[in-house]
């Protein structure tokens, strides 16, 4: 080992002259992205009150994911291509264009449209900052800067539901949507004209094909079972399902063929291999999970008729648990992987039975546990999912796993709100305003997500049993 990695790296060597400015790019990338998840999820509520469109949250949810998938899949050939700095600048460009155009639509296909401009470029700008911890800092400070990163993480799953609640109750969403455009705005500026970033950023070429074919199957999929659940019908519903599905299948199946530049692990859908296991585990409960952010606040505020700060105080009791329940098991022995993987993602299908109790019949105090509940199980399993499965992937399929988590978790996000739209229409949430009691279709949307769960639950029997 070499005398240098055995040194103490001190938090001020983050703030020297040549670290500083790629500090503040990473975490503004970090910070944009995060906060604006949780920013938009609380003020939906108020954005269906004024210009309507119910019917249509789930693609809120698809569409972002949708952009954040393909521009998280490009942002590795863009940045060896490239360096960090210019594709870095137009993803906060295509972020900031996409909150302006939700600030000033008139109605929800409009904001939509944003959305999927914000998934291009907040998915590009967390993808890349990422990448710029390998690019421009040393090796050694790597792990600085991963708890630098988790804890901006945490502090805007606090502050991003908060600035929602507080932009509806004292000024507009629109003003929400403003205040993140102008952020991304200066971030743009800012990269475009940094020296620093500039000099540190490398221009190696690759040549090596972007997989375009690939990613348009897989974004036709999520597109059409998104809708899927729009205007829902026997024959239209199941047709456009089976399509999805279709897609999907063969996306996995190009993908599988395509050798060295597979976007997942080899086989994926093996799930008897501890890899493929927990990508499967993530897909279910990602599915399932997404019901709180993305139905969580109009139903507690239609059934319960608690404020939209209430509602986003929900969504940071769940962020928070997670934030703090990781700190405290993240010293946890390698040998106890599996088994605290698998006591987290119960807590996580737990929290999901209470969710479908709490939200249609409540009180508050159990939505809030429930909440509790499922941050402290994410908290709990994430660290040890993705421990196992790096340590049990192939050799050349450990970089891939990595990569393939957050791309899968989307996928379940999109999928299973997609899953979730259908589910929501075909129990009449489009009626919910003109008088339609909302009780009813809390207890539908939050008893869907069980499902998902089942599957979830036997693909972490698979992941946990022992192997030798």
């Amino acid at each position: 080992m070499e005398t240098g990695s055995k040194e103490l790296v001190r938090w001020r060597e983050l703030l020297k002259t040549d670290h500083a400015s790629a500090l503040v790019l990473v975490c503004l990338g970090i910070w944009l992205h995060a906060a604006d998840g949780l920013l938009v999820a609380t003020m939906m509520p108020a954005i269906v009150a004024d210009i309507g469109g119910i019917g249509a949250l789930p693609w809120n949810i698809a569409l972002y994911e949708v952009g954040s998938i393909v521009s998280g899949a490009a942002s590795g050939l863009l940045t060896t291509r490239y360096g960090v700095r210019t594709p870095m600048a137009v993803a906060a460009f295509l972020f900031s264009v996409g909150c302006l155009v939700s600030a000033v639509a008139p109605s929800m296909n409009v904001v939509l449209a944003g959305r999927l401009l914000q998934g291009f470029g907040g998915g590009g700008m967390m993808a890349m900052s990422f990448v710029s911890i390998a690019t421009l800092f040393p090796s050694r400070l790597t792990g600085r800067l991963i708890a630098v990163i988790s804890a901006l993480w945490g502090v805007a799953s606090f502050v991003g539901p908060v600035l929602g609640a507080l932009f509806v109750e004292y000024l507009s969403w629109s003003a929400g949507f403003f205040a993140f455009a102008g952020q991304g705005i200066v971030l743009a500026v800012w990269i475009a004209s940094s020296s620093h970033i500039r000099s540190a950023a490398k221009d190696t070429r690759d040549n090596s094909p972007f997989p375009i074919r690939r990613l348009l199957w897989l974004t036709a999929s999520i597109v059409s079972i998104a809708w899927a659940g729009i205007e829902v019908s026997l024959l239209k519903t199941t047709a456009f399902v089976a399509l999805a599905l279709l897609l999907l299948a063969r996306f996995l199946q190009l993908d599988m063929a395509s050798g060295n530049d597979r976007l997942l692990p080899r086989n994926p859908v093996d799930v008897s291999r501890a890899t493929n296991a927990a990508l499967a585990v993530v897909f279910c409960f990602s599915a399932a999970t997404i019901a709180i952010g993305l139905y969580g606040p109009v139903l507690m505020m239609a059934v319960h008729g608690v404020s939209i700060l209430t509602a986003g105080y929900v969504l940071l009791c769940e962020s928070l648990a997670w934030s703090v329940m990781a700190v405290i098991v993240s010293g946890i022995s390698e040998r106890h992987d599996r088994t605290m993987a698998a006591i987290g993602m119960c807590i996580v299908a737990t929290s999901i039975a209470c969710l479908a109790l709490s939200i249609p019949h409540g009180p508050i105090w159990f939505i809030f546990i429930s909440a509790i509940l499922m941050g402290s199980g994410y908290g709990t399993a994430w660290t040890f999912i993705l421990r196992v499965a790096t340590q049990a992937a192939d050799e050349d399929d450990v970089s891939r796993v990595s990569g393939a988590m957050p791309t899968v978790q989307r996928l379940g996000f999109a999928f299973g709100a997609a899953y979730l739209g259908i589910v929501a229409n075909s129990s009449g949430i489009a009626a919910m305003d003109a008088g339609g009691r909302p009780e009813p279709i809390a207890a539908a949307v939050f008893a869907a997500p069980l499902l998902p769960v089942v599957f979830g639950l036997a693909a972490l029997y698979l992941f946990a049993r022992p192997r030798e």
